[in-house]
């Protein structure tokens, strides 16, 4: 069955050869010089252009950037290298390409205002707070850029991997909030491209070993090491248990937004004209963002009613359309 499923995603008469893939993935083989002068020039690019959209808040410019990075050949060519128990060196190159990224984003977040929100750049939130979907798309897109490589005939499907996966546009992020010095989110952003990172070398792993691309002297059945297999399942679990925490808190934060949402429209149900624009959260408080003709009910009675809806402790800043913005303190206190 396993066998049946393979001939037809990866029919044998389409399967590159391993001197091929090599000659694509290794920087260190075939003509290393002008290999790794094409390729530390495109990623400089990539992280100037994806600096630019960030700063920006440009998605096209960021998707352009995506297009151009060329940080997944070097991935890549850790799962080939993990297959065929032999260093390639690509470890080396992904880990500088990284710090030269993240540099060049603290290099240019210095074009950034003193007091600048970073949260309020849609390029930025979106990419500090990832979770277990993050994680299945990179798996699923390191899979389609696998078998894009392993075959001939799909290679035109290679831009749209590159798009799908985030791997420069994560680390300019943290560069630019390491430039702000804001630890939290560059910490989250980091966890993106790395879980991003392991995804696409797991996916490559399962691709190549499955075509048998394995060294015959040390593989079997084209099996990777069960050395290398034990580590990248190891780190996959180091990647898989804090994304699925932040899902699950993520989840519960939704919850407590919406109730927060269906509390403050009843609050607000006496009044003429007003209404509830949205919830958020920042910064582990709950924003409730209304509109209102008139004044505003007592605070004290939104946080009666949300007393027993959400956790005690919890911050709760109401703003209002005509700029009053009011700190109406911790539920339950």
């Amino acid at each position: 069955m396993l066998s049946s499923v393979r001939a037809r995603v990866l029919p044998s008469a389409q399967r590159r050869t391993l001197d091929e893939l090599t000659e694509d993935l290794i920087l260190g083989s075939g003509d290393t010089t002008s290999k790794r002068s094409a390729f530390w020039t495109m990623l400089t690019l990539a992280a100037v252009i994806a600096g630019a959209g960030v700063l920006t808040d440009s998605t096209a410019t960021v998707i352009g950037a995506m297009i151009i990075a060329p940080l997944s050949t070097p991935i890549m060519g850790i799962a080939l290298g993990s297959v065929l128990r032999r260093r390639t060196g690509s470890v080396t190159v992904v880990l500088i390409g990284a710090l030269l990224v993240v540099a060049l984003g603290m290099v240019m977040s210095l074009a950034l205002p003193h007091h600048y929100d970073l949260l309020s750049n849609s390029q930025i939130s979106s990419r500090t707070s990832p979770d277990l979907m993050d994680l299945i798309a990179a798996l699923a897109t390191g899979l389609a850029g696998a078998i894009a490589l392993a075959r001939r005939d799909v290679a035109a499907v290679l831009p749209g991997v590159a798009i799908a996966i985030s791997l420069v546009p994560p680390l300019v992020v943290t560069g630019v909030c390491l430039g702000k010095l804001s630890g939290w989110l560059a910490l989250g952003s980091l966890a993106l491209f790395v879980s991003n990172l392991f995804a696409l070398v797991f996916a490559g792993m399962v691709v190549f070993a499955s075509l048998g691309y394995a060294a015959e002297a040390d593989q079997a059945a084209g099996r990777p090491d069960r050395r290398a297999s034990a580590a990248m399942a190891l780190l996959f679990a180091v990647v898989f248990v804090p994304l699925a925490a932040n899902t699950a808190a993520t989840l519960l934060l939704n919850a407590w937004t919406g109730r927060t949402k269906d509390v403050a429209r009843e609050w607000l149900a006496s009044e003429p004209g007003a209404s509830v624009t949205s919830v958020d959260s920042n910064s582990r408080t709950l924003h409730v963002h209304v509109r209102t003709p008139g004044e505003l009910p007592p605070v004290k009675s939104l946080m009666d009613r949300l007393d027993g809806q959400i956790p005690e402790g919890i911050p709760i800043v109401v703003d209002a359309t005509r700029g009053q913005r009011i700190d109406a303190g911790k539920v339950g206190g």
